[in-house]
This record gives C-alpha cells, structure tokens and sequence, in this order.
C-alpha cells in the first residue's frame, strides 16, 4: 500500500493544544493502526517529533513511552537504534461484529453524517485542485481494493478515502479523514472485505477517480456521497441483524 506524502504530512501537523502526552499517542495510534506508518518503520527522532507537533521533548517522550506499552514502537538502542513501529498482529483486533454491537444505530447516523460532509467537499476539492500524480496514487488505490479481502480490504478502502483527501490539497481535511477513520468512522469499512462488498466498492471508486481526473467536482461528490450512503446504510441493516434477537 503506498501512501502519499501530503496523507502522511497530515499525521506530524501541529496539535491544536500543545503538551498534551494523550493527543500526540492518539495521533501516532492512529497512523500505526491505519497504516500511514509502516511495520517496522524508524519513526523521526524525539526532536523531529516534538518539533512537527509543536509540543515539548518531555511530551513526545511520554507518549513513546505510552505506545511502546501498548506494543506499537519497540526501542531500540546504539548507533541504528531509534523508534520503530510494531504493527499490531491481527489477532489482537477486536473482531468487527463485536464493535459493531458496541455502537447504537444513532451512532452510526451521526458519524455517518460527518463523514459525507468530509469525504464529500475532499471529493470536490480533489477535483478542482489535484495533480497528475495525485490521479495516479488515486488508481494505485483503488486497484488495491480490487483483490484484497477481509482486513486489507477494509484497509484498502479507508486509504483509498485517505487519498482523495490528500489530493484536495487541504491538511485540515486530511486530518479530519484520519480522525474520522481513528473513531467509529472506520466502522463504515469493516465490513466490506467479510461480506463480499469490495467488487461495488472497487467500481465507485474507479468512478470516483474517473470524475476527480475530469475536474468535474460535482460529480465527484455526488459519486462519493452515494458510495459512503449505501456503506452508511449497509452498516445499519448489519447492526441491526448482530443485536436484535
């Protein structure tokens, strides 16, 4: 999976409230868990860290501190030592059933909501403002979707959104994108790759890229709100059948 550096340049922007240990974790949970840092990746050095965050070295060090307990960095020391990135094993993934039962249906609505007004005006703005080489790490994406199954596949589909927010050229967006797929936003995608959803996926996003390259921002947003609707929907009727009786 190749992730674009304006995706990337989202996950180490400032804090909205520096000194904050839990802000500067959750953001480095977010990038491990979502893919934008790899397994095995050296992560910038405490300085580079503290410096792209805007937070203290004090800071960046708890939060290491808090990641390596949770197995997502391992320290290493010496002359190539550093921060690594320990990519959770999939066994130690809640099962996506059970955190689908953890949610309500108003849950779903609600967050449904704020992701068609994200997605949709990054759709929008990728149209009007993405590069050449933004439509082909568009394509990358989306043929990543086309034979991935169970976890990749959800995976696949969240970097694909992930993109288009890269190539709406607005790191506010992007990070909202990575909030949203951080929380119950992700939940949208679990599914996909267990319920044989990926094949209708593949075709809309291929629509979608199709309407970004043509800069026709209206059609694209349109495109992208229909697709995250039916996943809003699909996802609802699926809640719905793991809880009632």
């Amino acid at each position: 999976m190749r992730i674009s550096h304006n995706a990337r340049s989202a996950l180490f922007a400032p804090l909205d409230q520096t000194g904050r240990v839990e802000a500067v974790t959750h953001r480095l949970v977010d990038a491990i868990t979502l893919g934008l840092l790899a397994d095995a990746e050296q992560l910038p050095s405490e300085t580079e860290l503290a410096t792209q965050f805007g937070v203290s070295t004090v800071t960046i060090r708890e939060a290491l501190v808090s990641l390596r307990e949770q197995g997502l960095v391992e320290t290493r020391r010496g002359r190539t030592g550093g921060s690594f990135v320990r990519a959770p094993a999939a066994r130690n993934v809640i099962p996506w059933q059970a955190r689908l039962k953890m949610v309500t249906l108003s849950d779903i609505r609600d967050v449904g909501d704020h992701y068609l007004a994200i997605a949709g005006a990054a759709a929008r703005l990728a149209a009007e403002r993405s590069s050449p080489e933004d439509i082909v790490r568009l394509d990358l994406a989306t043929e990543d979707l086309r034979a991935a199954t169970g976890a990749e596949a959800s995976r696949a589909e969240r970097h694909f959104h992930l993109e288009v927010a890269a190539a709406a050229q607005s790191p506010r967006l992007t990070h909202q994108e990575v909030l949203l797929q951080s929380e119950r936003g992700a939940l949208l995608w679990l599914p996909i790759g267990h319920q044989g959803g990926q094949e209708i996926s593949y075709a809309e996003h291929r629509a979608i890229t199709a309407a970004i390259a043509r800069a026709d921002g209206d059609l694209a947003r349109k495109l992208t709100e229909e697709h995250l609707l039916d996943a809003i929907d699909r996802l609802a009727e699926l809640h719905l059948s793991l809880v009632e009786p």
